[in-house]
């Protein structure tokens, strides 16, 4: 498109484009100044962007401006199962609609590659103490998903561009991260950075290799596949300078969990982070993809590592193909993107962490960013020696252990130190405490692998920690049910019972109902609190157990030193584990099947796949804006988890009570994360956690009460969640939700917007937003409101009995006027941001949705063509 950019790259027969060339033109000198992320973004604009639009897009990197918006074109779009079939579901109902308006459903495809992962609907139901639950897990995901496995395999026959790695297999992350993403692309003898979206908050994972990845909504993905450029403003590039090298027996979760506590507190809440320094330099590759793993429970959009050495060993150590390596680094350093060429990178803020001084943490009992030093933990009243009766579960019981989640399961450092604390323990004689759940599911076969050929698998099969999946499975809620004994002495003796994960969530309410909080830990921790049974335990100081000799033993004793992890990774984790593994996976095999309909056929009783409703009634009327009622009145830090939980789907609850009429056993309710595809049994999740605080319902002392409840207005009538969506819906009543700061955080979860949107929310009024969270609410046609600094629910003295407008036009960032009409006949004006932030985000909400802009711009295209 500015092909007097493109260029030969030396020593090879390609070409590229020369971002550097075309912003010297601009401004001399302005390259070196240019962040890392500032360069890949220029590289896109000159081999994407329209050539009218080129210097005025560049002129924002090189003058640090955010007035005008530029298109970003991600090669490709990775998704797992749960938002990625329901992306195209989506896509399948768009094809009826389009259908249906006289246009050709079989034009309508992803036009970037779209690669799906099925990682995300297995629940560990057999925990990894039976030497058959590998199997047994994968029969009950099987048999539980088998509408949904059928439209998955349609979309593979259906939609070109669509790539799918079956049930099995492996985490998306940790499989983008060990093979799909090459760091380089080529495409027609040109050669450019990977870039991706996907639809997974921890899609920034495999920044950690210098490629930008960013996590975002089902809903932005499919306008992503569907070709439409991603607008963006330039975003806030933070640097953050690593120093100082770990401390022996520290591990890389032990540092993210630092850094995470860390970066929370210097607000980089939508921000790029660039990663680099002498510490940086300290840190494998698994390391970095620890921290970049877990951007969103810092705030940061990006976590990006520049390439380097370390890059280099990486892509060898996980059987690349040696062309792709010597082209990573050949590209890398002639194009500005190796690490060495940034010496003199500026950015508008840096920050300082020191890595020396991390020590042994964990992260509870229910933020991610919520660190605690292990050493401190009786300090802080978490743990701590309590009598307890004998023959009975202590109090803190850890009720599930899991090494889980491509946080840690993808660096092989952390999961040698697992086996080794493993074997030390099998030969002291300490076993798992018996009402502990434990399991092992690594994000890739190649951990299986050098598990093996360590001799630690069986260690850890014989503490209980056989591999029970290769699947994301506790970190999301999948941690399948407990033994019905130890479910019982929980419930009856309303035990302070507790998870401990290798993940990087713990919001209340997620990993389990009966566990009333989770913590996060390395996986060497997870199996040493397997062993000790209570998190009301000094993991430092307190006895573990006795050897046959009747010495005490304590962590310390089998803790394994650096050496000897470092070594046994060194003669175990090999190249031609990775190419066994992945070789056979992305083997391009010729296909023999026949053609299918475009157009799906939509199983009537299906509750997992069912065709959306987005064209549909109330959803293709216009949202007025006036007259609305509160559905909820928040605090901060509403988590997706809160608007539309991922976990098990308990038989009280609207979406139990749903499936019961639906004919289907309770055993096989699945998690609410597996029918998304199915809005009948999605919405009712709207709200759904038990753990949810709507200030609108309160106790007689004033307090607010927890539970999936609403006040019906202006009855002023208590009720679930759930009954009053439907009261407002028949009534076809207008809503808002009104809350405090971070709304949204977490999961990039488009149902915790199609939720609200399906029960009638025209606009969310907060004090601030989580990013991906807020371009879901775009998307689905809800308007994102921002209170000015200063002015909060409370400063107003909302009690959720008041009539909403919202008045002005629409136009990005404009200051619009929330009305306020309180039930004593006060009118309150108050100022209000609008968080349509670009113009293709007005475009879309004005259409009322992402899927609805696509289906007006389709069919207009195609009228002209004809």
């Amino acid at each position: 498109m500015n092909s007097q950019y493109r260029k030969p790259l030396r020593g090879t027969n390609l070409h590229y484009f020369d971002a550097k060339a075309a912003v010297e033109e601009i401004q001399a000198g302005a390259w070196d100044g240019l962040p890392y992320t500032s360069r890949v973004l220029a590289e896109n604009l000159v081999r994407r962007c329209e050539p009218q639009a080129l210097a005025p897009s560049l002129k924002q990197l090189i003058e640090r401006k955010r007035d005008l918006d530029f298109p970003w074109f991600p090669a490709r779009v990775v998704c797992h199962d749960i938002l990625g079939q329901t992306a195209l579901v989506d896509l399948a109902g768009l094809r009826d609609a389009i259908a249906l308006q006289g246009g050709n459903p079989a034009l309508v495809n992803p036009v970037v590659p779209t690669q799906l992962v099925v990682d995300h609907s297995l629940a560990v139901e057999c925990g990894g103490f039976d030497p058959d639950a590998f199997d047994k897990n994968r029969a009950i995901e099987d048999r539980r998903n088998e509408d949904r496995f059928d439209f998955i395999n349609w979309t593979k026959k259906a939609f070109q561009n669509v790539d799918v790695i079956p049930p099995g297999n492996g985490i998306l992350h940790q499989i983008n991260l060990e093979r799909m993403s090459p760091v380089v692309q080529v495409t027609d003898g040109v050669a450019y950075p990977d870039t991706l979206v996907g639809t997974d908050s921890h899609t920034p994972m495999v920044d950690a290799l210098g490629v930008i990845a960013i996590g975002v909504g089902g809903l932005e993905a499919e306008s992503v596949m569907l070709g439409r450029a991603s607008y963006m403003r330039l975003p806030d590039i933070v640097g953050v300078e690593l120093t100082g090298k770990p401390q022996p027996g520290i591990t890389a979760t032990d540092i993210v969990l630092a850094l995470t506590e860390f970066l929370r507190k210097s607000k980089v809440v939508s921000a790029y982070l660039e990663f680099f320094g002498e510490g940086s330099s300290n840190l494998t590759l698994g390391d970095r993809a620890t921290i970049s793993n877990m951007a969103p429970e810092y705030g940061a959009t990006a976590a990006m590592f520049a390439i380097d050495e370390q890059t280099i060993k990486y892509l060898k150590l996980t059987g690349r193909d040696d062309e792709l390596v010597k082209l990573v680094e050949t590209y890398a350093k002639e194009t500005g993107l190796w690490a060495d060429t940034l010496a003199k990178a500026e950015y508008e803020r840096t920050l300082q962490f020191d890595l020396s001084t991390v020590v042994r943490n964990i992260a509870g009992p229910s933020n991610p960013h919520k660190r605690v030093p292990t050493s401190e933990l009786a300090a802080q009243g978490i743990s701590g020696k309590v009598e307890n009766e004998p023959g009975l579960m202590p109090d803190g019981a850890v009720i599930i252990a899991a090494i889980t989640s491509c946080t840690n399961t993808n660096n092989p450092r952390n999961m040698i130190a697992a086996g080794l604390i493993a074997r030390n323990a099998n030969k002291l004689g300490l076993l798992r405490k018996p009402w502990v759940k434990s399991s092992l599911a690594p994000g890739s076969k190649a951990v299986a692998l050098y598990l093996e050929e360590a001799g630690l698998l069986p260690e850890l099969e014989k503490l209980g920690f056989g591999i029970v999946a290769f699947a994301c499975t506790t970190c999301n809620g999948m941690s399948g049910a407990l033994d019905p004994v130890i479910q019982k002495e929980v419930v009856e003796r309303d035990l302070y019972a507790t998870a401990v994960l290798s993940g990087n969530r713990n919001f209340d309410g997620r990993i389990h109902p009966y566990a009333k909080q989770a913590f996060l830990a390395s996986p060497p921790l997870v199996v040493a609190y397997a062993i000790a049974g209570t998190i009301r335990f000094d993991i430092e100081k307190d006895v573990l157990g006795v050897d046959a000799n009747g010495k005490e033993i304590r962590l310390a004793d089998i803790w394994p030193s650096d050496a000897e992890i470092d070594a046994v990774v060194e003669q175990s984790v090999k190249p031609q584990q990775f190419r066994k593994v992945y070789d056979v996976m992305f083997a391009r095999q010729e296909t023999t099947e026949e053609a299918v309909s475009p157009l799906y056929d939509w199983r009537e009783m299906s509750t997992y796949i069912r065709r959306p409703p987005y064209w549909e009634g109330a959803l293709a009327g216009e949202r007025s804006l006036t007259g609305m009622l509160p559905l909820a009145v928040l605090g901060d830090n509403i988590t997706t988890d809160h608007l539309s939980p991922s976990n098990a789907i308990m038989m009280n609850s609207a979406a139990g009570e749903y499936l019961h009429k639906m004919g289907l056993p309770e055993e096989d309710f699945n998690s609410y994360a597996t029918h998304r595809g199915d809005h009948l049994t999605a919405q009712r999740a709207t709200f759904a956690n038990p753990t949810l605080k709507n200030e609108m319902v309160r106790n007689p002392d004033g307090s607010v009460r927890a539970g999936s409840l609403a006040r019906i207005e202006p009855e002023g009538q208590v009720t679930r969640m759930w009954e009053a969506i439907e009261t407002y819906m028949e009534r076809k009543q207008p809503l808002i939700v009104v809350a405090g700061a971070d709304y949204g955080q977490g999961s990039s979860r488009d149902w915790a917007a199609k939720g609200v949107r399906l029960a009638g929310v025209e606009a969310i009024v907060a004090e601030g937003f989580e990013r991906i969270h807020r371009t879901n609410l775009v998307g689905m046609g809800v308007l994102p409101l921002e209170f000015m600094p200063g002015t909060t629910r409370l400063t107003l003295g909302l009690d959720g009995s008041e009539r909403y407008d919202v008045v002005g036009e629409r136009t990005p960032r404009a200051v619009l006027t929330l009305v306020i009409h309180r039930r004593n006949g006060e009118t309150v004006e108050v100022p209000v941001t609008c968080r349509l932030d670009t113009a293709e985000e007005v475009s879309i909400y004005e259409a009322g949705g992402v899927l609805q802009r696509f289906a007006q711009d389709f069919l207009a295209t195609t009228k002209v063509a004809a």
